[in-house]
């Protein structure tokens, strides 16, 4: 998958990982058109940490989801 490059097919991507691995229940804060595309190097690093990562405990999950939040338009 490649993931490189900041589209909006791309942003949804990684919104939808995000969402999955953070097990997020209101996925109204995952909408795309909430994020703003020049943001989209903030999200992808997110994606890669969280990927790399793997397990979260309840906590990181938190802070992952605030960040987001942080981004938000």
């Amino acid at each position: 998958m490649e993931l490189e490059n900041a589209n909006e097919e791309n942003m949804k991507i990684l919104l939808e990982g995000l969402a999955e691995r953070l097990n997020v229940v209101n996925r109204a804060i995952m909408d795309p058109d909430d994020y703003d595309l020049s943001k989209y190097e903030d999200l992808k690093f997110m994606y890669d940490m969280v990927v790399q990562k793997g397990q979260l405990s309840a906590s990181e999950k938190q802070a992952f989801i605030e960040e987001l939040a942080s981004i938000r338009k």
